[in-house]
C-alpha cells in the first residue's frame, strides 16, 4: 500500500519551474551581438559563408550542451539541501513547537557540547603532534609521520565498539582488575563510566585529529626553518617557541582542521547512538523513524544545516583578515632537533596514545574477534553485504566522477557566468551529514517514485513497485551528492595543471570538445581519476547514516551489518565487516601518506 508524502502535482510543477528557471539563466548569462555588429558580420560574407557565420552566431546565442549539462549536474547536487529546506518550512504536521519545548534544547546542547569538546582536544593533540613529529628526532619520529594517519581508515563508530569491548565490566580490562584485587562485583570499585559524553569525546577525537595533524604538519614544514632558528636565539625556550611561533604559523591549517573536525562532529551518528547521547543527527532518526514525522525530521536537519553553515561563517571570517607569507624566496628546511633521555621518550609515549587509542585498540579488539570466530566469515549476510557495498559504493564513485569531470570541464569551456558560479556551491553537499541528505533525498524521491508507479498501473495496469526508493538507486544519488566535492575538487585541480595550449592546439585541428576532453585531458589526468574513484569509493564504504536511511528492506551494506550487529551486543559477528572496511579505509590512507610524503 503506498502512501503520500507530499502534493506529487505541486511538486512536479516547482520543478517544472525550476528547470525553466535554470534554462533561462543559462540564456541570460550569455553576452549577445548587437544588431549592428550582427547586421555587419551578416553583410560581409558571401552567401555560401552565411550558414557556418549562422552557426557561429546561434554557438554564441544558444547555450551548449556543457553549460546546460554543468548546471543540471549542480542543480541536482543541490536538490537535496533544498529539499531539507523547503520540508522544514512546509510540514505535514508542524511539531517544531513541540521539539522546541522539549527535546530540541538537549539534542542542540549535546551537539554544541560535542563540537566545542571535540574540536579543542583534536586542535591540541594534532598540532601537539605534528609539532613534535616536525621540530624534533625521538624514537619512532620516522614511523608516527604515517601512523598517525592510520586512525583515518577507521571510522568512529567503529573505534568505539571497540574501545567498548575493551573497557566494559565484562571486557578484559575490568576482568582482569576484579581478578588482580579480589573485587566481587562492580559495587567494589570504581570504573569511569563507558558509555557517557565523556568516552563519546575521546573516540572522536582520537578518529579525527588527524585532520588537524595532517594540515597542522604540512603548514609548520612550508615555513622557513629561520624562524624556529631565530625564536631559539633570542632565548625562547620549546613551549614558547611552539606557542609564540608555531601555533601562529600554523593558524590557518589548524582552523581548517577543527572545522573539518567539527562538521565530522556534528554529522557523527554512529558513535554518539552507541554511547547513548542525544544529539541533532539521533534526533533525526527518532523523529522520523520511531515518530514517523518527516516534517519534523526535515526541521531537525535544517538546524544541523544551520549549525554547520555557521561554522564555516564563522572560520571565514576568523581567517578573512589574516596574511601569512614567506619572507624569504627560499626557505630553509626545518632542522630537528635530537630529544635525550626521558623528554625523548616522552615523547614517543605522547605520540603512540592517540595512534593507539584511535587505530590500535579498536583494530585489535576488532581483529582478534574476527580471527577466532571463522565462521562468521562464512555467514550469507556478510557476502549479501559485501555484494551490495561494492556495488553501490562503485556505481556512486563512478557517477560522481564522470558527473563532476562534466562539471568541471563544461564550466571550464563554456567562459559563461553561471555555471562559473555555481562550480562552488556544488561543493556545500559535503558538509551536509548524511541523516541530512537521507532526509532531502528519500522524501521527494518517494512522492516521485509513488507518482510513477500509480501512473503506470493506471495506464498498464501493471504493478511494477518502487523503481528508486525501492532499490539501491536512492543510496547511489545521496552517495553522490555527499562526496561529490572530493571528485569535483580532485578533477579540477588535474584540469587546471593542463596547459591551455595543449586544447586549444586540438581545438585548432578539428578536434571537438568531447574529443578534447578524451584525446587530450584524459591521458593527462587518468591518476587523478584514479584517485578520485578510490577516495570517494572509501567513503562511500565507511558512510552510515545515509545509507541505514535510505536502504531498502533486507538491504545491507558493510556500515549497516556492523551497525545492525553491534547494536545487538554481537561484536563478533559484526567484527569481519569492520574488518573489511578497515581494509578499504587504509587503501585511502596508505594513499594519502603516499602524497603526504612526497609533499
Amino acid at each position: 500500500m503506498r502512501f503520500a508524502l507530499v502534493d506529487t502535482s505541486v511538486c512536479f510543477g516547482r520543478v517544472a519551474r525550476l528547470l525553466f528557471a535554470i534554462i533561462y539563466a543559462v540564456f541570460w548569462t550569455v553576452k549577445p551581438l548587437s544588431d549592428s555588429t550582427f547586421a555587419m558580420t551578416v553583410e560581409n560574407v558571401s552567401p555560401r559563408q552565411n550558414h557556418s557565420v549562422l552557426k557561429r552566431l546561434f554557438a554564441r546565442f544558444l547555450p551548449d550542451v556543457w553549460s546546460v549539462g554543468a548546471v543540471l549536474i549542480a542543480a541536482l547536487v543541490l536538490a537535496p539541501v533544498v529539499s531539507v529546506i523547503w520540508i522544514a518550512f512546509h510540514p505535514i504536521e508542524n511539531i517544531w513547537p513541540h521539539l522546541m519545548a522539549t527535546v530540541l534544547p538537549r539534542y542542540l546542547s549535546n551537539t554544541l557540547i560535542l563540537m566545542v569538546s571535540v574540536g579543542t582536544l583534536s586542535a591540541a593533540v594534532g598540532m601537539g603532534a605534528a609539532w613534535l613529529t616536525t621540530m624534533y628526532v625521538f624514537p619512532g619520529v620516522r614511523w608516527f609521520q604515517w601512523l598517525l594517519l592510520l586512525p583515518l581508515a577507521i571510522p568512529a563508530y567503529l573505534g568505539a565498539y571497540g574501545i567498548v569491548d575493551f573497557l566494559e565490566y565484562a571486557g578484559p580490562v575490568q576482568t582482569t582488575l576484579r581478578e588482580l584485587m579480589g573485587y566481587q562485583n562492580r559495587q567494589d570499585y570504581w570504573f569511569p563510566e563507558i558509555r557517557s559524553l565523556f568516552m563519546a569525546v575521546v573516540v572522536l577525537t582520537a578518529a579525527l585529529c588527524p585532520y588537524v595533524f595532517l594540515l597542522a604538519r604540512a603548514a609548520l614544514r612550508e615555513h622557513s626553518g629561520g624562524s624556529y632558528e631565530v625564536a631559539r636565539a633570542l632565548g625562547a625556550g620549546p613551549f614558547k617557541r611552539f606557542w609564540r611561533v608555531g601555533v601562529p604559523l600554523a593558524r590557518p591549517a589548524i582552523a581548517a582542521g577543527v572545522a573539518v573536525v567539527m562538521m565530522e562532529t556534528a554529522s557523527d551518528f554512529g558513535t554518539v547512538d552507541f554511547f547513548a547521547v542525544q544529539t541533532l543527527t539521533t534526533g533525526i532518526f527518532n523523529t522520523w523513524l520511531e515518530s514517523n514525522n518527516a516534517g519534523g525530521a526535515a526541521q531537525l536537519a535544517g538546524v544541523v544545516l544551520l549549525v554547520i553553515f555557521v561554522l564555516m561563517a564563522l572560520e571565514r571570517v576568523g581567517r578573512r583578515n589574516s596574511r601569512f607569507h614567506n619572507a624569504a624566496r627560499q626557505t630553509r628546511a626545518v632542522v630537528p632537533i635530537p630529544l635525550r633521555g626521558v623528554m625523548a621518550w616522552v615523547a614517543t609515549f605522547l605520540c603512540f596514545v592517540p595512534f593507539a587509542i584511535g587505530f590500535l585498540l579498536p583494530a585489535g579488539v576488532l581483529s582478534y574477534h574476527a580471527f577466532t570466530n571463522l565462521d562468521a566469515w562464512q555467514n550469507r549476510g556478510l557476502v549479501s553485504a559485501l555484494v551490495n557495498t561494492l556495488v553501490v559504493a562503485g556505481s556512486a564513485a563512478l557517477v560522481t566522477v564522470i558527473a563532476a569531470t562534466f562539471l568541471v570541464y563544461g564550466v571550464r569551456l563554456s567562459g559563461r557566468g553561471l555555471p562559473r558560479l555555481v562550480l562552488p556551491v556544488t561543493t556545500l553537499g559535503y558538509a551536509a551529514p548524511g541523516a541530512v541528505l537521507g532526509v532531502g533525498v528519500l522524501i521527494p524521491m518517494a512522492a516521485m517514485d509513488h507518482a510513477i508507479a500509480d501512473w503506470i498501473e493506471n495506464v498498464f495496469d501493471r504493478n511494477i513497485g518502487l523503481l528508486m526508493t525501492g532499490t539501491g538507486f536512492a543510496i547511489v544519488f545521496a552517495y553522490s551528492v555527499r562526496f561529490f566535492a572530493i571528485a569535483q575538487g580532485a578533477l579540477d585541480a588535474a584540469i587546471g595543471r593542463v596547459a591551455p595550449s595543449l586544447p586549444l592546439a586540438a581545438r585548432s585541428l578539428g578536434q571537438t570538445a568531447g574529443g578534447t576532453l578524451k584525446r587530450v585531458y584524459f591521458p593527462l589526468i587518468r591518476g587523478s581519476i584514479g584517485t578520485a574513484l578510490l577516495l570517494v569509493f572509501v567513503d562511500c564504504v565507511k558512510e552510515l547514516p545515509a545509507t541505514l536511511l535510505l536502504r531498502p528492506f533486507n538491504f545491507n551494506t558493510l556500515a549497516t551489518r556492523v551497525y545492525e550487529q553491534a547494536s545487538l551486543e554481537n561484536l563478533p559477528d559484526a567484527s569481519p565487516a569492520a574488518i573489511l572496511v578497515i581494509l578499504v579505509g587504509l587503501s585511502a590512507v596508505l594513499l594519502l601518506a603516499r602524497t603526504h610524503r612526497k609533499g
